[in-house]
């Protein structure tokens, strides 16, 4: 174990993890996630994984299988750590996750009180727990395309914030909130490495940018 810090390295990665399946939910490495557990099995899963490390892999369900029992799931996660937790009077659990390393599943193991759990395979991904500073990304590019899409379906945001926002960050952060399709949001996910996201994340950007908005605005 890591003693008392918050900081998983490469060999505090555990072999065996549970798994969330969600469609349409990506959690990247350095983002945060909140969600709203409400089915037994999960807040099983929940009261389960709150002891060291308190990670908990969010994969999604293969594009149109659905979120109901036990659905196909692309083979590429990420693995979030429980930062906060609370308790609702309606027997909830509010939890927030912030993303780790992505992981392979090696393979499915029997469900345990109705939860999945995978064997993680880290080796692809360990340079997500690493400090090593990547290529640098077309930040110019990005930022055009991003001002031409919120123009385009009328998004307010703090563009002052964005302007200053560290890379990482940004790229992160618009990569988990941008309302793309399961397929696009798992391709996120796997890509390489930040420039080899931010390439893919500006494309999907333009292309929404060129398109007339839905009538509700957002995709959900």
């Amino acid at each position: 174990m890591a003693g008392a810090s918050f900081d998983l390295g490469a060999a505090d990665l555990p072999e065996v993890i549970p798994i969330f399946p969600l469609t349409g939910v990506l959690l990247l490495p350095q983002g945060r996630l909140p969600l709203n557990i409400f089915e037994p099995r999960y807040l099983a899963m929940i009261s389960d994984a709150l002891v060291y490390p308190r990670l908990i892999g969010m994969v999604q369900p293969l594009e149109g299988k659905g979120d109901v029992g036990e659905p196909p799931v692309y083979p590429v996660g990420c693995a979030g750590r429980i930062i906060s937790f609370s308790e609702t009077d309606d027997g909830r659990y509010l939890i927030t996750l912030t993303g780790v390393a992505r992981f392979a599943i090696a393979g499915e193991l029997p469900l345990v009180k109705g939860y999945r759990t995978i064997k993680a395979d880290w080796s692809r991904f360990e340079r997500d727990v690493a400090s090593a500073a990547g290529a640098p990304i077309d930040r110019a590019r990005l930022l055009g395309a991003l001002k031409i899409y919120f123009e385009r379906h009328a998004i307010t945001c703090d563009w002052d914030a964005i302007q200053k926002a560290p890379e990482q960050h940004l790229v992160t952060t618009l990569a988990m909130a941008c309302p793309f399709s399961p397929g696009e949001k798992q391709a996120l996910l796997e890509a390489k490495d930040l420039a080899e996201r931010t390439r893919l994340l500006t494309a999907l950007i333009e292309m929404g940018g060129a398109a007339a908005p839905e009538p509700s605005g957002l995709r959900h």
